[in-house]
């Protein structure tokens, strides 16, 4: 739902917030009085191409904000998870347009406006005598009918089986490609994994061959090294670990006199034991340290094997031993890929039959709930004063495309095996036509109205925008166009721009755009009209520029009435 709308400098209007509330919200005011910018202005927080044009003379910029609360519309939520934008009961659009270009934010995030087109389809339905959106284009139609339908698991069913029937046909496409060069294929695999059992690389082998051999290229320094220390900490004549046990004797004897020594000479016994286990350890590794020259030539072959084998299967020796298990598992398929390719065929084609079968029971059902909307639709028309229009939805089958799978002739896509078109005759003994080629705009408008009566409840928007919908009507029709409004009214929010009055009483809330020119400069005003104020608009509404008793009594039965 539209909760608040804030218009910056657009056009005639230079400051505007207003803020919405459930049921039907009336806007009245004369011609060219600015009823239109609002709609303007919702169409750019939606998604609409941005002009420099729009700009309030005088303004370097101008914006537009729009607040929907949608903690209980869990589709719209859905759809700002897809666009990766921030998710929030509240949904805050930002569109300023400047000079050069026009930028957009979602709850603080910058995003573009094609993002904004993608949220706008559920989010506002916006229908005008010269504009109109999702009812009027034939991809929405196919929603609108399984909507009317209401077999969401047959739908999901349908969609299930598609994508089974599509990896096993995917499965079975590698399987037939890979046997088309199968013996190429086998000898190659075989080569590789001969190549790889060969070597019969073990984890961390490099590691642990690169260390053997720096021990065995610098064997001569690094046995120096640790008999020098060896030396130096336990084995020479006053070795350090010998002088450490005297000095320790000393302090302890010292420490008779001064309690104060004992924890120093404690101190250096420790160090004493630490020096003596590190002495233990360098003998230990100079009795075992292994440096044959004549090993080493072998232990450098290998790691250069090894580095040449790991750097075609991957980079490092995990991934290698990853290929040889995929490698096996290739000659095993290819060597029983006969019964394996009977296997997937199998499988394939009953998991494209259990599609079909799918498909075809949800299109029965398409067509029997078709028949019914239709029905329901020119029913509605009929209290519209096109009592002689008779709506039809034609569902065929999808003609052959790049997408899906072909089968039977026919294409089976997630959706089905269907497209659907409403279709319109206006008049008796005219064919029904697309609803886009009504030559009438206020055909067209009553047409639109009436399938949204029907789907009240049902469809996925909100809020839903008529500008103006009701020109050309007049009378018990007006009062009907009026009631029908107020009946979608009871499930989405609805907001009307309208010169009929029999309209406007039965607004939930009714709003007034006035012009007014001051100091030069032409605004545009927007007021929230009740009581006695109300009334005066419809009598104006009803009687022209003069008010007469006679046309406030009138405004007054209108109001009564409702």
């Amino acid at each position: 739902m539209l909760a608040t709308l804030r218009i910056q400098n657009i056009a005639i209007v230079e400051s505007l917030e207003v803020d919405f509330g459930p049921g039907m919200t009336v806007i009245t005011g004369e011609t060219g009085s600015g009823k239109s910018i609002l709609v303007r202005a919702l169409k750019l927080v939606l998604g609409a191409r941005a002009s420099p044009e729009l700009v309030r003379t005088g303004a370097e910029s101008a914006c537009v904000e729009a607040l929907f609360e949608i903690g209980d519309d869990p589709r719209a939520k859905a759809r700002l998870r897809e666009l990766d934008l921030p998710v929030d009961d509240e949904l805050l659009i930002r569109r300023v347009i400047g000079p050069r270009r026009s930028r957009a934010t979602v709850n603080g995030h910058l995003t573009s406006a094609t993002q904004l087109r993608a949220l706008a389809g559920g989010l506002v339905d916006i229908s005008s005598q010269h504009e109109h959106h999702s009812l009027v284009d034939p991809k929405n139609h196919l929603d609108t009918l399984d909507a009317w339908a209401n077999a969401p698991d047959l739908l999901e069913r349908v969609a299930e089986a598609y994508r089974t029937a599509i990896q096993s046909k995917k499965q079975l496409s590698e399987l037939r490609a890979k046997m088309s060069e199968r013996s190429e294929r086998m000898e190659m695999a075989r080569f590789q994994l001969g190549e790889i059992t060969r070597l019969d690389p073990k984890p961390g082998e490099l590691q642990s061959l690169h260390a053997a051999i720096q021990r065995g290229q610098h064997g001569q320094v690094l046995h120096a090294a640790v008999t020098s220390a060896e030396e130096v900490l336990y084995l020479r004549e006053r070795a350090l670990c010998t002088e450490l046990v005297a000095l320790e004797e000393r302090l302890q004897e010292a420490a008779q006199h001064d309690a104060a020594l004992r924890p120093l000479a404690t101190q250096i016994a420790g160090a004493r034991t630490e020096l003596e286990d590190a002495a233990e350890q360098l003998g230990r590794y100079a009795r075992q340290l292994d440096t044959n020259p004549a090993e080493l030539p072998a232990l450098e072959d290998r790691w250069h094997d090894l580095k040449g084998l790991v750097r075609r299967f991957g980079g490092d020796i995990e991934s290698t031993l990853a290929k040889r298990e995929e490698l096996q598992h290739e000659l095993a398929v290819l060597d029983e890929a006969d019964h394996h390719l009977e296997q997937l065929e199998d499988a394939a084609r009953s998991a494209l039959e259990t599609a079909w079968s799918a498909a075809e029971e949800l299109s029965a059902l398409r067509r029997r709930a078709a028949t019914d909307l239709g029905r329901q639709i020119s029913s509605e028309l009929s209290d519209l004063g096109m009592g002689g229009a008779r709506v039809t939805v034609d569902v065929a089958p999808l003609p052959k495309g790049d997408t899906g799978v072909t089968h039977r002739d026919a294409r089976l896509t997630p959706r089905g095996v269907d497209r659907a078109e409403i279709l319109i005759a206006a008049n008796p003994g005219e064919e029904p036509r697309p609803l886009h080629r009504i030559a009438s705009g206020g055909e067209l408008s009553r047409a639109l109205l009436a399938t949204k009566r029907v789907l009240a409840g049902l469809g996925p928007v909100g809020t839903y925008v008529f500008d103006e919908v009701d020109s050309g009507v007049g009378g018990a029709v007006a009062d009907a166009v009026g009631h029908k409004l107020q009946e979608v009214s009871q499930h989405h929010q609805v907001f009307c721009i309208t010169h009929q009055p029999q309209i406007a009483a039965l607004g939930t809330t009714h709003l007034r755009v006035e012009k007014q020119v001051e100091d030069g400069r032409t605004h545009s005003r927007l007021t929230r009209l009740t009581g006695e104020r109300r009334i005066e608009e419809l009598a104006r509404m009803l009687g022209g520029r003069t008010i007469t008793d006679a046309a406030r009594h009138a405004a007054r039965a209108l109001v009564t009435a409702c």
